[in-house]
């Protein structure tokens, strides 16, 4: 994999189609986003793409954060073609160890199913959720 795929942040680089297809379509948690929404979230967040040798965007992940406090990670995905290929640990680690978010207080994401995956990179259940709250709009 080492050469075969890199990351890049710059969102005129991104693939926005790509992004808004595998999010309004495949995911459990933006089923029905519109390009419209994408395009605002992806705005408002810094951009990591995965791209192969031949420019193709083939994952995608957004964090939003203060750079100080708190960062929240959210809309990764590898396309189903390169799955298993160490893609997603790739562009998670690349994050999770960018110097900018050494000194945030930690790095939220939500999940369903991919707890073991993120555990690898030191994310925890939340050990007190009984202190979280979260005001629904939806």
């Amino acid at each position: 994999m080492e050469g075969e795929f890199y990351i890049a942040t710059e969102r005129e680089k991104m693939d926005t189609p790509f992004i808004h297809k595998y999010l309004s379509e495949n995911s459990y948690w933006a089923k029905g986003r519109t390009m419209e929404l994408v395009l605002k979230s992806m705005e408002n967040s810094l951009c990591f793409g995965v791209f192969n040798k031949n420019d193709q965007q083939v994952a995608f992940a957004r964090l939003v954060t203060d750079y100080v406090v708190f960062a929240w990670l959210m809309d990764v995905f590898v396309d189903s073609e390169y799955a298993s290929q160490g893609i997603g640990k790739m562009l998670v680690r690349h994050i999770v160890q960018l110097p900018e978010l050494r000194n945030v207080n930690g790095i939220g994401l939500r999940t369903n199913d991919a707890h073991g995956f993120y555990e690898k990179f030191g994310f925890e259940k939340i050990s007190e959720p009984q202190t979280w709250m979260l005001r629904k709009n939806k």
